[in-house]
This record gives C-alpha cells, structure tokens and sequence, in this order.
C-alpha cells in the first residue's frame, strides 16, 4: 500500500465540522491515529497522529510523539517530531521540543522552540511518512 498525501491541489472548500476528529480537553489518546480528515486536539496525546488534512492543537493540548499532516496551526505543547508537507503556523503560546521538518513555517513572537528545524519538499514529507507511520493510512 503506498504511503503518500495526494500531490492534488484541492478546489476551496468549506470544511464541514462533522469532519473534523476531535480530541476534546480531557482526553488522553495513547496510540496512533490516522485520519482522511482535520483533526482538532486539544487533550493530551501519546504517540503518533497522522491526517492528510489541516492538525489545530489548541492552547492546553499536549502531544509526545509524532505529528504529520498538510498544514497546522499549533498553540500547545508538544515533545517529538512534527512533519508539515505545506504550512507550519507557531503561535505565541506554543512550546516545541523537538525535530520540526516543513516545507514552509511561521513562528509568533513568544513561542517556544527547542530542537532542529529543516525546509523540506513535499517528496521528503511523503519518504518520512513511508518511515514514522506506522498505522494504516486511511484511503479515500
């Protein structure tokens, strides 16, 4: 089975919120999640965590492990290797700890990092892919 995002650029849609994984506040996730869809955390996390869409962790979220998906917007706080095939978006609030490897970021006046950052292209996003998930992909 091939372990790649869709190199399709995708028409603007609006996402419907019935779509979107949800991790609330007060959950604890240990294990490996793969989605087709965005994913909202806002919990805690322990382990991997892949969509082919949009990842927002929210400001009390906390992830230990590995983060892969498209784009992310990312408050929380977070000790592992985030992967982003698009668009890194670091707020103030955020605190990293670990390898980031993105095609394209922006970090906010505040945030935390504390590891090795490297620009990537999209082929080097679907290689770590084929490496650190080890999860099912989902298909469309």
């Amino acid at each position: 089975m091939e372990r790649t995002l869709s190199n399709k650029k995708p028409a603007t849609e609006v996402v419907d919120v019935n779509e979107v994984s949800r991790i609330a506040r007060g959950t604890v996730l240990v294990g490996d999640l793969s989605s087709l869809n965005d994913i909202r955390v806002d919990g805690k996390v322990e382990g991997t965590i892949f969509s082919q869409g949009k990842i927002v962790i929210g400001e009390n979220a906390e992830l230990k492990g590995s983060m892969l998906c498209t784009s992310t917007d990312f408050w929380g706080k977070m000790e592992g290797n985030l992967y982003v095939k698009d668009l890194l978006s670091i707020k103030s609030t955020a605190s990293i700890n670990g390898e980031i490897r993105a095609k394209k970021f922006q970090v906010e006046m505040g945030a935390s990092i504390n590891g090795t950052i490297k620009m990537i292209s999209e082929d080097d996003f679907d290689k770590d892919c084929k490496s650190v998930v080890k999860a099912v992909l989902p298909q469309e």
